[in-house]
C-alpha cells in the first residue's frame, strides 16, 4: 500500500512537471508564430490571445498523451535505476502489480483525452475558424501596427502610422499612399481617427495634413493642404469556405460517411487508444539494465513514440485517399504497438529472475 501510494504521488509530480514544460514549449512556439503574423499585418494584435487559446485546445489531447507516456517512463526508469524496483519485487509485488496503480493514475486522464478529442477539439477548431473569418471581415485599418508599413489587400493603398490610441481613437503622424485612375496620391497628416458612418461605412479621418497627387515618372504634381480629409476604407470580404472535417462534430462524422470524415473520426478515436497503449508500453520500456547506459531506454522510447505517431498519420492519409477501408483504418498501428507491448512485457518477465543477481553484484 505504501509503495503504491508513493508510486501514484511520484507519477503525479512527474506528470505535472512534464505537462508544464511541454505546455510552455508549445505556448512559446505558437506565440512566436502569431506575433510574426501580427508584425506582418496578417492578424490583429488583439486577436492573438483568442487564437492562442483555440490553438492550445486543439493540441491539448496530444500534450496529455505525451505527458502520460513521459511520466510513466521516467518514474519507472528512476525506480529501476535507484533499485527501488528491487524492493518492490522482494516485497512480493510482481510486474503485474504495476498495471493497476498505473491505470488508476492514467484512466482519468485518458477519459479527459477522449472527451477533448471527440468534442472539445472540434468545437475549438470551428470557433477558431469563425474567429478568423470575423477578423478577415474587419477593415484594413484594424490590423495596422505602429511603425510598420501596411499594404491593403487589393494592393492599391499603403498605410503607415507612428502611433495610435484605441481608447482615445487617435492616430498620430499618418502616411497613406493610393493609386487611383493611374495617378499616385500621397497623404500625410499630423493626426487622425478611425470613424464609422451611420450606414456602416468606415473612414480614416485626417486632420491638418497635405495631399500630393500626380502621374508617376512625370514632374506634374499638385499639392493641397487640408484641415479635415475623410478617406473611405473599403470593407473586407471574407471567403466562405465549407466546414472542414476537423471542425465538424463527432456525431456529424458518424452520419456522413466520406473518406475525409472517416479518417478524421479514426484520428479522434486513436487519441485515447494511443494514450492507453503508450502507458502500457512504458512499463517494459522503462527497464534499465545496470550494465547499459541510463539513456538507452529513453532513446528507444522516443523512437517508438515518433514511429507510432508517424504511422498513424500515414494511415490517416491512406484512409483519406481511399487506399484503406474505414474498417481497417488506423487499427494496424494500434495492433502493432499492442503486440510490441506483449512481446516486451513477457520478455521482461523472463528476465525478471536474473534482475536481483545483476543488481547485487
Amino acid at each position: 500500500m505504501i509503495f503504491k501510494r508513493s508510486l501514484l504521488q511520484e507519477l503525479f509530480v512527474t506528470a505535472l512537471s512534464s505537462f508544464l514544460v511541454l505546455l510552455g514549449i508549445m505556448v512559446a512556439q505558437r506565440i512566436t508564430y502569431y506575433l510574426g503574423l501580427a508584425a506582418r499585418g496578417g492578424v490583429a494584435s488583439d486577436a492573438i490571445a483568442a487564437l492562442l487559446g483555440f490553438s492550445m485546445l486543439r493540441f491539448l489531447p496530444l500534450l496529455l498523451a505525451l505527458t502520460l507516456f513521459i511520466a510513466v517512463l521516467m518514474t519507472l526508469s528512476r525506480w529501476h535505476r535507484d533499485s527501488e524496483m528491487v524492493i518492490w519485487f522482494t516485497s512480493g509485488q510482481g510486474v503485474y502489480a504495476l498495471i493497476r496503480p498505473l491505470l488508476t493514475f492514467a484512466l482519468p486522464v485518458i477519459a479527459i483525452i477522449a472527451l477533448l478529442s471527440l468534442f472539445v477539439v472540434p468545437w475549438a477548431t470551428q470557433k477558431g475558424n469563425d474567429f478568423r473569418e470575423q477578423m478577415e471581415r474587419r477593415d484594413e485599418l484594424s490590423t495596422l501596427v505602429p511603425g510598420v508599413f501596411k499594404e491593403s489587400k487589393n494592393a492599391e493603398r499603403v498605410y503607415f502610422v507612428e502611433s495610435f490610441s484605441l481608447l482615445q481613437n487617435k492616430i498620430n503622424n499618418i502616411f497613406a499612399q493610393s493609386i487611383q485612375h493611374q495617378k499616385l496620391g500621397i497623404i500625410v497628416a499630423k493626426e487622425g481617427s478611425h470613424d464609422t458612418d451611420k450606414n456602416g461605412d468606415t473612414f480614416l479621418t485626417l486632420i491638418n495634413g497635405r495631399r500630393y497627387e500626380g502621374t508617376p515618372n512625370t514632374p506634374e504634381y499638385g499639392i493641397m493642404e487640408f484641415e479635415r480629409y475623410m478617406l473611405r476604407i473599403e470593407p473586407a470580404e471574407a471567403k466562405q469556405e465549407p466546414p472542414s472535417p476537423k471542425s465538424k462534430s463527432s456525431p456529424e462524422l458518424f452520419q456522413e460517411h466520406t473518406p475525409d470524415n472517416n479518417a478524421e473520426l479514426q484520428w479522434r478515436l486513436s487519441m485515447p487508444i494511443s494514450a492507453f497503449l503508450l502507458v502500457l508500453l512504458a512499463i517494459p520500456l522503462s527497464f534499465v539494465d545496470p550494465r547499459a547506459g541510463r539513456s538507452a531506454n529513453l532513446i528507444l522510447a522516443l523512437l517508438v513514440y515518433i514511429i507510432y505517431n508517424n504511422v498513424l498519420s500515414i494511415l490517416q492519409s491512406w484512409v483519406v485517399r481511399g487506399k484503406l477501408t474505414p474498417l481497417v483504418g488506423l487499427w494496424p498501428a494500434h495492433i502493432a504497438v499492442l503486440l510490441l507491448f506483449v512481446y516486451l512485457f513477457y520478455r521482461r518477465l523472463f528476465l525478471l529472475p536474473l534482475l536481483p543477481r545483476w543488481l547485487l553484484r
